[in-house]
């Protein structure tokens, strides 16, 4: 129930005259205005939630509204600062944006005025609900320190929390993604711990990107919320898109829809199915100049056992994939698969590749029989929308918010 307050306050006189009106008048009339007519009615404000009120929820939020004028001032503050909020265009509304802090108590001042002017102050308080345990985000990516903030048109946004979600909704309602051009996407829980968000179709190129994640007071499970905040900006570079035949032993890059780079590559020998190269569209994980590779499974002593450096390496998998230069290789390059399941390469094309190569940029390869699996590592476009969707909390896609300069 909301707490009702009808704004009177104005200057000493006009009060006097208001109550003088009052005892002297029929039937309790209001003062006449200018004209001779009754005066506008005093404005009337309501606060939800009402006055006083306790262990209300973090996320819900503060509604202040008026009757017979328009707002112009709301403020919610607390210790930790003020609650952001929105004004209708009308002035009659105010919705506050975020969440509050768990076992905080805060104050909301209204200032609204009537139509002919009179305006008056309204106050009221609520103390949040105290949480019992805390959670918080373990990792976000794409992270600055591993690609300078310029990823590929390919590349999720990846959260990770300390703790199990069992309310998944009260965490993915509070994670907002901004763009500079409008993108279709949605978010996608892989566990408890672990959401992630991707397009409905790669990034458009040179798009900038900003994830808003209000976790603070955030409802995460009975008794539990979020402690911080969490901002990350970050930039889509050009749309490079790698595309190769496993069995034609070719992969065409693409900038921008352009040709740029022919590489005659070595896949995966198979017999065992450990050694095919996975098919799918990939993400190129990470840039290592230098990679040592052991043999999957086998340790020293054992047959099959080895152990190389190589160098200028992408990793496409959590399966031990990358594609990586392999001079030892090179007649076979463009004619035949006789990798572990590395993509092998020129030493010549592998540093071009790791030049030219951005953390999220697709790789496609087809033509093996064994599959890249979703959960191999960033194999999020495995997933078809369909099947994307069908791990949204919320169950539906979004477009995102025009990106802002604040």
């Amino acid at each position: 129930m909301g707490h009702t307050i009808r704004v009177t306050v104005g200057g000493t006189g006009l009060l006097a005259l208001a109550l003088l009106a009052a005892c002297s008048g029929e039937d309790g009339a209001r003062p006449a205005g200018k004209s001779g007519e009754p005066s506008s009615p005093d404005a009337a404000v309501t606060i939800t939630p009402a006055d006083r009120s306790g262990n209300v929820a973090p996320d819900q939020p503060v509604l202040v509204a008026v009757q017979n004028g328009t707002l112009s001032e709301v403020t919610v503050t607390g210790p930790g600062g003020a609650l952001p909020g929105v004004l209708s265009v009308d002035g009659t509304q105010w919705r506050s944006r975020g969440t509050a802090t768990p076992g905080a108590t805060y104050t909301v001042k209204a200032v609204a005025a009537n139509r002919e002017g009179r305006s008056g102050e309204t106050t009221s308080s609520f103390t949040v609900v105290r949480a019992t345990k805390n959670f918080a985000v373990k990792n976000i990516l794409p992270h600055k320190n591993d690609t300078g903030l310029e990823v590929g048109v390919g590349m999720p946004i990846m959260i990770s929390f300390d703790r199990d979600i069992t309310d998944r909704v009260g965490v993915e309602r509070n994670l907002l993604v901004q763009t500079s051009k409008p993108v279709y996407g949605a978010w996608h829980w892989f566990d408890d711990r672990t959401v992630h968000f991707r397009p409905k179709k790669f990034w458009p190129a040179n798009t900038k990107v900003r994830l808003i994640a209000n976790l603070a007071g955030a409802r995460g499970g009975e008794g539990m919320y979020g402690t911080k905040n969490h901002t990350l900006d970050f930039k889509i570079g050009r749309s490079q898109i790698t595309s190769g035949s496993i069995n034609n032993h070719h992969m065409v890059v693409k900038r921008d829809g352009r040709t740029v780079r022919n590489i005659p590559f070595s896949a995966g020998q198979g017999g065992v199915m450990k050694y095919h190269t996975t098919s799918g569209i990939h993400l190129a994980m990470s840039r290592e100049p230098v990679t040592v590779m052991t043999s999957p499974g086998i340790g020293p002593g054992q047959a099959g056992y080895y152990q190389l450096t190589v160098y200028n390496t992408i990793r496409i998998s959590n399966s031990g994939e990358y594609v990586h230069s392999a001079p030892w290789s090179v007649g076979s390059q463009g004619n035949s698969n006789v990798s572990h399941g590395c993509v092998n390469i020129s030493p010549d094309n592998a540093k071009w590749y790791i030049d030219n190569t951005l953390i999220g940029d697709p790789i496609i390869l087809t033509g093996s029989p064994r599959p890249l699996e979703p959960l191999n590592g960033w194999g999020h476009w495995q997933e078809s929308w369909k099947q994307w969707l069908q791990w949204s909390s919320l169950g539906f896609g979004f477009t995102t918010d025009p990106l802002t300069t604040a």
